[in-house]
């Protein structure tokens, strides 16, 4: 008595209390407790930071465990609350060869296969107990219940390395050795089927790009390596890991598809767990060039998780710093003569730099695009960026025929809200007739220069020349929507040089 009052108990004796009472299995004493008290359901007690489900579940005192995990109040027990160690309830109970607080626990959805700060899971603790208590009904509980054997701590070691130097556990080496080899098979035919899923999925998205076939094989190759890799790991093999995305870089002219591919990519990588997200996030070399170092930033972290695709990416040569403006014409002449002896003192290094360094946190994968030769040496006359840069992919240009290909693609997939959504090509319009007009209309320079841009300019000029041919008493309503091979002739009077 002090003061004539009761002393009120300090908040250690309080946290004392509450798990001393778990731990002697005082059922009555505990609930007592908690109804006074209902912030004590997740309490924590001194140094180790233990909730009560904690104590409960690392003593077996299963009648507590059962009323903490049936709670019914406003409050929820943490299941996956971890300790100073990282240690779960699961982790507690396992280690200490709960059964049936194990049983508990998984029952109500405890995570399996959780991890301390050491990277152990709740069966790699089982084995330690099992070998020191001769029982292996813990390590079989979890086993049921489809705890990992190939699971690794920090120092890479499985379930089944920790037994590799105690000579004396013959049945749980064999217990642990049949259920690894069963998951193996499991895990082997569930990769595959995942792979034959995501290559039949990419083979559907390259079908819809016309041309590229040697891209198309690249990309198939670079693809099954990744997707094999998967399968590797999947049944415990070890392999080595690159230390970074799969950085890369685009060669071709416009109009050859590569924005298309960079999205497929984003998702085969999303798929397989490489990148957090499928975005993929465009910008031009200009819209970096000049910019400040927060500015850049800003736009590298819109395409966090996913790819920063970097068109036009030799415009980091800044043309008032003495860069070319890299049209076709200018290339040639520019590119042997003056290109090798100032291109990298001419790079806007701040821009670089910062794409540089986001390329190496792991957050953001790059593809870099452009023309070809102008690429190739952006990439080489940088030892760092060509370091980074793991893959490069060539886009070739699209031949007359691929690009009638394509015009047929667009007329017949255009979305709603298009133009052309709804018109149709006349009989005559066959894709060896539009491929000889182009051939005889076009010149090469103009289809090496636009490639499937071309064929977006020739379609709305075909369309145009359609509503001019039309006469205003037309009957026929099939006839306005029909466009007919001399719209693309009359077309192709106008395109750009």
């Amino acid at each position: 008595m002090e003061n004539g009052q009761d002393k009120q108990p300090s908040g250690s004796e309080k946290l004392k209390t509450i798990h001393d009472s778990v731990q002697l299995g005082d059922i009555d004493g505990f609930q007592k407790l908690l109804q006074n008290n209902l912030s004590l359901l997740n309490e924590r007690n001194p140094f180790r930071l233990e909730t009560p489900l904690h104590v409960s579940s690392s003593n077996n005192k299963t009648e507590i465990v059962k009323f903490l995990l049936e709670w019914k109040g406003d409050d929820k027990v943490d299941l996956e609350a971890k300790n100073v160690r990282g240690e779960t309830p699961l982790h507690a109970a396992a280690k200490n060869g709960c059964n049936e607080a194990a049983r508990l626990l998984l029952a109500h959805g405890a995570l399996v296969e959780a991890k301390t700060k050491y990277g152990m899971t709740p069966l790699i603790l089982s084995v330690c107990h099992s070998i020191r208590a001769e029982d292996c009904s813990i390590v079989e509980t979890l086993l049921e219940n489809n705890a990992d054997c190939d699971a690794t701590d920090d120092e890479g070691m499985t379930p089944v390395d920790h037994l590799s130097k105690i000579l004396e556990c013959g049945k749980l080496r064999d217990l642990l050795l049949s259920r690894q080899q069963e998951q193996r098979k499991t895990k082997l035919l569930e990769a595959c089927s995942k792979q034959n899923e995501r290559m039949d999925a990419l083979e559907k998205e390259l079908s819809n790009i016309v041309g590229l076939d040697k891209l198309k094989m690249q990309l198939r190759k670079w693809a099954k390596g990744i997707l094999m890799n998967e399968r590797r790991k999947a049944i415990g093999l070890e392999i080595g890991t690159a230390g970074r995305l799969p950085h890369m870089a685009f060669l071709g002219n416009p109009g050859t598809g590569k924005t298309m591919v960079a999205r497929i990519v984003g998702r085969l990588l999303h798929s397989v767990g490489i990148l957090q997200t499928d975005i993929v996030k465009e910008v031009r070399g200009t819209d970096l060039v000049g910019r400040t170092g927060y500015k850049i930033r800003e736009k590298i972290k819109e395409a966090e998780g996913g790819i920063l695709f970097v068109d036009e990416a030799y415009r980091l040569i800044p043309e008032e710093r003495g860069g070319p403006d890299f049209e076709l014409e200018a290339l040639e002449v520019f590119w042997f003569e003056a290109l090798e002896v100032f291109w990298f003192e001419a790079l806007d290094l701040e821009a670089l730099e910062e794409i540089m360094s986001c390329m190496d946190n792991g957050k953001v994968l790059v593809i870099f695009a452009g023309y070809n030769e102008a690429m190739q040496c952006l990439i080489s006359s940088n030892e760092r960026l060509s370091r980074r840069v793991a893959k490069i992919f060539e886009f070739e240009d699209l031949s007359c025929v691929e690009l009638a290909n394509v015009l047929y693609t667009k007329i017949n997939n255009q979305a709603e809200d298009s133009l052309l959504h709804g018109f149709k090509l006349h009989p005559s319009c066959s894709v060896d007739a539009i491929a000889e007009l182009i051939r005889r209309v076009t010149t090469e320079k103009q289809r090496m220069k636009m490639n499937g841009g071309l064929v977006e300019i020739i379609l709305n000029n075909a369309k145009g020349n359609l509503d001019l041919r039309i006469s205003d008493d037309c009957a026929e309503r099939g006839e306005l929507l029909t466009i007919k091979l001399e719209d693309f002739e009359a077309a192709m009077r106008f395109l750009p040089e």
